[in-house]
């Protein structure tokens, strides 16, 4: 190799030291300081909160008859279409009437004939008592008279009843409606012969506005609900207390209801207590029989907080945590005590103050006593998702459904 050469190649191999020893000075040098994490937090704020219980029920009707005969016939006629409305007082099933009328034809023929026999008899007695004081008549005779009148009145009477008697026969071979209501299948057809008092029923009608519902809650609740009422940690809202309804498909019924009333005494067998509420019901879209969630407003819990779920997470010993970011923007991890979950929401009723600035997104890039980059935002309560934060705000009163097991 020539001196030329020999030059080149030391120039290139220094070059390349150079190089090497430039990049391992980048690699080894420390790195800069990493920016802040950037989280987004919710303002917690006290609020009141309508505690509600969501129970399990099914509906009835509110009122319910069994429509039988009161008297025997032939049946002659049907007068109402299956499964339409009637009202109180219509006519449903028209029986043959010919016996009832005959009876009641008698009936007022002995009346006649009573009421006949009446005014010469009262005439009797008033002659008898004019010639009784001349000494014309024995007082005996007087008094004879004076007897058959009354019999004569008694006659009367009773053919005024044996008359009454028959016309209410012959008005019950036509069946009415005792209430008012969505009438059943016929249990006979015409032509059937039907007896008085009979144990099958010919249709049975239910009252479909309002409806009840009957639901059931654990005794424990409602010992758990007066402690709280007692300590001041849960006021009522009102006399009525309002009910929400869950339909058996999941969807909301657009009708509030009210409590009726509670049994006084516990199921043994399961230890519950009965609850009957009542909602209107004019377009009959809740049927009797159907399973429903009935979610009850057990009370008013003033200021208190509601902390997103989505914030809310467990440590080892499994109790809830959460992560703040506190004024000077550190964050800062504690310890909360749950009530219950309240839509995407718990109640927390101890661990929160006013103003605490809760991480809801992003806590898992950030570490305890770490400066963080806070970002405020609200959750939708009905999707759960984030929104910008909204200015202002106030006190208010959140009404959810409480989720039990």
């Amino acid at each position: 190799m020539s001196p030329r050469s020999k030059t080149t190649f030391a120039a290139v191999i220094a070059l390349i030291g150079l190089c090497l020893v430039s990049c391992s000075k980048e690699e080894s040098a420390p790195p800069s300081a990493a920016s802040k994490p950037s989280v987004s937090v919710v303002v917690l704020q006290p609020q009141d909160v309508a505690i509600t219980a969501e129970l399990p029920g099914r509906t009835a009707a509110s009122l319910e008859a069994e429509v039988r005969p009161q008297v025997g016939g032939i049946v002659r006629k049907r007068n109402f279409k299956e499964g339409s409305e009637v009202k109180e007082g219509d006519v449903l099933y028209e029986l043959d009437p010919a016996t009832y009328q005959a009876n009641y034809d008698s009936a007022v023929a002995s009346l006649q004939k009573a009421e006949g026999a009446l005014p010469s008899a009262q005439a009797k007695v008033n002659r008898y008592g004019r010639l009784t004081s001349n000494n014309a008549v024995s007082e005996q005779d007087l008094e004879d008279a004076k007897s058959t009148l009354a019999q004569a009145k008694a006659d009367v009477a009773s053919a005024k009843a044996s008359v009454e008697t028959a016309r209410i026969n012959l008005e019950y071979t036509k069946i009415r409606a005792p209430i008012s209501g969505r009438v059943d299948a016929s249990t006979i057809t015409v032509g059937a012969l039907v007896t008085a008092e009979q144990t099958t029923a010919l249709t049975t009608i239910r009252s479909l506005d309002p409806i009840n519902v009957d639901v059931t809650q654990s005794s424990s609740n409602l010992l758990n609900l007066r402690e709280a009422v007692d300590s001041g940690r849960l006021r009522f809202s009102g006399t009525n207390v309002s009910v929400k309804l869950k339909l058996d498909n999941g969807k909301d019924y657009d009708r509030t209801g009210t409590v009726e009333f509670a049994e006084a005494t516990v199921d043994q067998s399961a230890g519950t207590v009965k609850l009957r509420a009542q909602f209107p019901n004019p377009d009959r879209v809740v049927l009797p029989g159907m399973y429903v969630r009935a979610v009850i407003q057990e009370g008013i819990a003033p200021n208190s907080y509601l902390v997103p779920q989505r914030g809310v997470s467990r440590n080892t010993k499994g109790e809830p945590t959460a992560r703040f970011v506190t004024k000077d923007n550190k964050v800062e991890e504690r310890v909360l005590s749950v009530d219950r979950s309240i839509g995407n929401n718990w109640l927390v009723t101890a661990g929160v103050n006013e103003g605490d600035r809760i991480i809801v997104e992003g806590s898992q890039r950030t570490q305890i006593g770490q400066d963080a980059d806070a970002k405020e935002v609200t959750i939708d309560n009905a999707t759960g998702e984030l929104k910008s934060a909204s200015i202002g705000g106030s006190s208010m009163i959140v009404n959810v459904a409480e989720a039990q097991n």
